[in-house]
C-alpha cells in the first residue's frame, strides 16, 4: 500500500491495491521504458499468474490510467481468452472501467473521459489528448516530444538512446513502425515514446 501511494492519486490506492489482491496479480514498477508504459502477462504453463508492469516515473494519474489500461486486458482475458490485443473485447472492457473509475480522474479531464466512453470504438485522437492531459509533468522546458507529435516520415532519436537514429513510416494501433537508418532494420516503437526530432 505505502508503495503503491508513491504511484497513484490517493483516491485510487485501495481500488488498486485490493484488484491487485483480488485477482492474485503479481505487480511490478519498472524503471522508464521508451518502448512501453506498460505490460500485461496472461497466465501460462510456465508463468502460472497474471502479471502487470508500470512505468515507474509516470505521473500519478496517467499511471492510473495505464493501470487501467492493462487491467483492460486481464479482463477481456478472463472473459474471452485470446482475442485481438486493442479489439472491440478489449474496448469494451476499457470503457467499462474508465466509466466505473472516471470520478478518480482530475475534474479537468472528465469531460474528455465522458466523451470518450460515449461510443464504441474508442476514439484514438481523444485518448491521445486525455493522455497528453494526464502525463504532463509540467516540463515546458524539456523540448521532448512524443513520436505521435511527428508526422511520418520523420527523423528522429529515442530520448534514451540518442545514439540511433529512426524514421517513422506507417502508424499502426498504438505503435509507429520504424526503419533504424544505419541498419535498415525495422522496429516498432510506442507512439508515446519520447522523441528528439533530427535536423535533415
Amino acid at each position: 500500500m505505502a508503495i503503491l501511494r508513491n504511484h497513484l492519486p490517493p483516491q485510487a490506492v485501495g481500488w488498486v491495491y485490493d484488484y491487485l489482491d483480488d485477482h492474485k496479480i503479481h505487480f511490478h514498477i519498472t524503471r522508464r521504458r521508451t518502448s512501453k508504459l506498460g505490460d500485461y502477462r496472461r497466465p501460462y504453463a510456465s508463468h502460472p499468474y497474471h502479471e502487470i508492469s508500470i512505468n515507474g516515473d509516470l505521473m500519478p494519474d496517467y499511471f492510473f490510467w495505464v493501470f487501467l489500461h492493462e487491467a483492460a486486458h486481464l479482463e477481456t482475458y478472463l472473459k474471452y481468452r485470446r482475442v485481438q490485443p486493442h479489439g472491440h473485447e478489449w474496448q469494451e472492457e476499457y470503457r467499462m472501467l474508465i466509466v466505473r473509475h472516471i470520478s478518480l480522474f482530475p475534474a479537468s479531464v472528465q469531460p474528455l473521459l465522458h466523451r470518450l466512453v460515449s461510443r464504441i470504438p474508442l476514439n484514438r485522437s481523444l485518448m491521445r489528448q486525455i493522455e497528453s492531459l494526464l502525463a504532463d509533468k509540467g516540463d515546458s522546458d524539456s523540448g521532448l516530444l512524443h513520436l505521435d507529435d511527428l508526422p511520418a516520415g520523420s527523423r528522429f532519436r529515442l530520448s534514451n538512446h540518442p545514439d540511433r537514429e529512426f524514421i517513422s513510416e506507417v502508424r499502426r494501433r498504438t505503435r509507429w513502425l520504424c526503419r533504424e537508418i544505419s541498419t535498415g532494420r525495422h522496429y516498432t516503437i510506442s507512439a508515446t515514446a519520447e522523441v528528439q526530432p533530427c535536423i535533415e
